[in-house]
């Protein structure tokens, strides 16, 4: 049944679900080109374009969405994301400021907006945003690390390293070697030469870091 949309996109949905994403395309392309008013579709497509790495092309998806509906939140938050990691920065800001005005109280678009705003060096911005997606996320990790990245923007320098160091036992994975990294560059700031070394040798510097041994002076 090659002509018919919904086939499309149920091939596209099995193929994504097998990280057969190339394919996943073909088939999400052409239940929209069969379709383009069905909003299901397009949304499958931004999908998987985001998880091809087309960051880009899944940003215009999830506009296009957004511009349609405009009390989405969760397609401008989406839209936000993949502008960011198509370092799209000034764009995605713009995105998460929307989401922020159609839902002021939402954790989700708080913490997306002070992503945005750590990322073009809005130090004020970042850091009421950051805390804004701390009262209403809880102890969320994400939160509190993006808080961190607002008080090492706004000079609050020995509480981020604080934050980075708490993160640190908390994370794992990658998630963990990514804090350990923004806290060597803090420490490295104001480190000595040896300090300096010491931050060159990442898996020493992150036990050094978990253990408590270093602390970062104004």
């Amino acid at each position: 049944r090659p002509g018919d949309d919904a086939a499309h996109e149920l091939r596209a949905r099995a193929l994504l679900a097998l990280g057969r994403i190339g394919e996943a395309e073909e088939h999400a392309q052409a239940a929209t080109r069969l379709d383009p008013d069905e909003i299901r579709y397009r949304e499958l497509l931004a999908e998987v374009l985001a998880a091809g790495g087309a960051h880009r092309e899944a940003a215009t998806e999830y506009g296009r969405l957004a511009r349609n509906d405009p009390r989405q939140t969760a397609w401008l938050l989406a839209e936000a994301g993949e502008r960011l990691e198509a370092a799209q920065v000034r764009q995605g800001v713009e995105a998460a400021r929307a989401a922020v005005r159609l839902d002021p109280r939402s954790g989700p678009a708080q913490l997306t907006l002070a992503q945005a705003l750590v990322r073009i060096g809005d130090a004020r911005g970042a850091y009421q945003a950051a805390g804004a997606a701390l009262r209403l996320l809880g102890s969320s990790l994400a939160a509190r690390e993006v808080l961190a990245d607002a008080r090492w923007l706004a000079g609050e320098r020995p509480q981020a390293f604080a934050d980075y160091r708490a993160l640190a036992s908390e994370l794992a994975g990658e998630a963990r070697r990514r804090v350990a990294r923004k806290a060597a560059a803090l420490y490295g700031q104001g480190a000595g030469p040896l300090g300096r070394l010491l931050t060159r040798v990442q898996p020493l510097f992150t036990l050094a870091l978990r253990l408590g041994w270093l602390r970062v002076r104004r």
